[in-house]
Parts: C-alpha cells; sequence; structure tokens
C-alpha cells in the first residue's frame, strides 16, 4: 500500500505517562531532551491529552531535515465511568485510520461517519501498525470500568490482526529497589508481580510487557533509562514492520 511510516498508537488510564513516553522516546532518539507532546506534570484523574496527534522526530535541521519512519498518536486517556475520558468506540475507529488529524475527542459521542473528525478513505499510513497499552506501576488497581474498555478495544485490534504490547511506566516511584538502581528492574520481585498481574488483567503475554522509566525530572539523557526505552522501541519496530509487511 506504499505506507511510509509505521504508526503506534498509545492507549491507556489517565495519568499513566503516554505523552511522556512520546517524551522519552523523542529524547533518546535525538540524543538530547525535547518536549514534543506536552506531557502534564500534574497528578489529576482527567486527561491532559484532548485531540488526536501524530507526533514524528525529527533529524537534521533546516533545509536537510528529515523525519524517521515512526510516528506515535497520543491519544485522550481512559477514564473511569461512562462518558469521560476518550471513547471506546474513537479507538477503534482510529486502529482503522478513520480519525482525522487534530480532532477533539468528545467522552459523549464518539465520532459517526460523515463527521468532520472522520476519515472516509484512510491510506495505510492513516492505519495503526501497533496497539500500545501504557500502564503505571505505581498506579491503584486498574477500575473494572477502564478493564472492560480495554478489552474492547484489544478485541478489535486482535480481529485487525494488529500486533499489541504494553509499558509499565513509573517503575522507579513503584519500587524501592529499582529507584535507586534501574538495572534490577527484571531482579525486583514486586514488579514482576505488577507485570504479571497486569498481563492477567489485560491478557497481554509477560513477554509483550516492557517496564520503563520515562524522563520526567532528568536535565540530561541517562544510559540506564535509554536502554528500557530503546528495548521496547525495538519491539514495537519489529512487531509494526511483521504487520506492514503481511499486509
Amino acid at each position: 500500500e506504499g505506507i511510509g511510516y509505521l504508526r503506534v498508537l498509545l492507549y491507556g488510564p489517565v495519568g499513566a505517562g503516554k505523552s511522556s513516553f512520546i517524551d522519552s522516546v523523542s529524547n533518546v532518539i535525538r540524543g538530547r531532551m525535547t518536549i514534543p507532546a506536552l506531557a502534564s506534570s500534574t497528578t489529576s484523574d482527567k486527561s491532559f491529552t484532548k485531540k488526536y496527534e501524530t507526533h514524528k522526530f525529527s533529524k537534521g535541521r533546516g533545509s536537510s531535515k528529515t523525519f524517521y519512519p515512526l510516528v506515535f498518536n497520543d491519544i485522550m486517556g481512559l477514564e473511569d465511568g461512562t462518558n469521560c475520558g476518550v471513547h471506546a468506540d474513537d479507538i477503534k475507529l482510529a486502529l482503522k485510520g478513520h480519525i482525522v488529524e487534530g480532532h477533539k475527542f468528545n467522552p459523549v459521542s464518539p465520532v459517526s461517519e460523515g463527521d468532520p473528525g472522520y476519515n472516509s478513505d484512510p491510506s495505510g499510513d492513516d492505519k495503526v501498525h501497533v496497539l500500545v497499552c501504557v500502564i503505571s506501576a505505581n498506579s491503584a488497581q486498574i477500575k473494572p470500568s477502564v478493564l472492560q474498555k480495554m478489552s474492547s478495544i484489544r478485541e478489535i485490534a486482535s480481529e485487525l490482526g494488529i500486533p499489541q504490547m504494553a509499558i509499565l511506566t513509573n517503575i522507579d516511584g513503584a519500587c524501592a529497589e529499582t529507584e535507586t538502581d534501574l538495572r534490577k528492574v527484571y531482579r525486583s520481585k514486586h514488579l514482576r508481580k505488577k507485570m504479571k498481574d497486569f498481563s492477567a488483567a489485560v491478557g497481554i503475554p509477560m513477554n509483550c510487557v516492557f517496564p520503563v522509566k520515562n524522563y520526567s525530572e532528568e536535565i540530561d539523557l541517562k544510559n540506564d533509562v535509554d536502554i528500557l526505552i530503546l528495548s521496547a522501541l525495538r519491539k514495537m519496530i519489529d512487531f509494526g514492520d511483521d504487520f506492514i509487511e503481511n499486509m
């Protein structure tokens, strides 16, 4: 279909670190601190992201500026209850490429055919090639209504054959061991239990759940942070390449 770039869609509860993960990927790819996704630094149960936005990663400057063949879509967070947060139906439409760039989400009314926010003729580039669930390791248990929304989104992605994985953020705040040394992430019994519980709750296999620490208070890049982000990113690219190959 002449696909020019791999599209990754991030979804998950409010405040899980979706925008921060995009910022962190940008930092690692560009080798310096950047702020493309305008992540919120406040704790709130309401989503900071309101619009459907594509985030690209540039390399070079001026006339030699180009973009990596990888884009992320940040989406309004899933919230507890009905008529709040992003509507699961909007995420399902996004998977198929039917949500236009810049569409402002309405929790009460999902996009429908004929709306200005509806893309009636999506290209291969518009469609999602990898679906990533983002969850915070130090948040309370996921609410049943949010789990239900996740389940329905995963079901549609499975029907479309879209590869799925998960990112467990805030691992430094969830465990004393990793707070002092990120290299202990896979030795932490607490984090392993978190990953197992999450895997069981949403149905994503353990080997597709990646612990990461987003850049938040750092002013310089750190190898231990970069390694975990790159590990998750590598898997996204591998999954996406395989999916595009078979489209």
